[in-house]
């Protein structure tokens, strides 16, 4: 095929309505047999290869974190105890539930900057601490 007749084409496909196009892509793929929804990618040593379904993940950012206490370790036991009842405003023995029984989630649904807070605070009194 000829520029010319390339441009000519083109030009007039520029004029279509959205519905026109369309139409026009549903005649296509019924007069030649093609699937247009068929995405291509290119391919190192092939111009494009034709790919059927093509996964595409959506990445979304995680928003909301669990900060965990994974490990006390015996001579430090009473300092995490305080940071963890600080933390957390629990009393003393539900804060003891936690340090006694690691792993266990201190603090669930908190930003970012706030798990790594409570993490960096936990790591100073002398824990072991995840973020999932």
């Amino acid at each position: 095929m000829n520029q010319e007749l390339k441009t000519k084409i083109i030009d007039e496909l520029k004029i279509l309505t959205l519905l026109e196009t369309a139409e026009l892509v549903k005649e296509i793929e019924k007069v030649f047999g093609v699937d247009t929804s068929v995405s291509t990618i290119a391919m190192p040593g092939n111009s494009s290869a034709m790919v059927s379904e093509l996964p595409i993940a959506v990445v979304e950012e995680k928003t909301s974190f669990d900060v965990i206490l994974t490990e006390v370790p015996a001579e430090k036991k009473i300092s995490i105890l305080k940071a963890i009842r600080n933390l957390t405003g629990l009393g003393l023995k539900e804060s003891k539930d936690i340090v006694d029984n690691v792993p266990k989630v201190v603090k669930e649904g908190v930003t970012k900057e706030e798990s790594d807070n409570i993490k960096k605070e936990l790591e100073t009194a002398g824990a072991k601490v995840s973020i999932n």
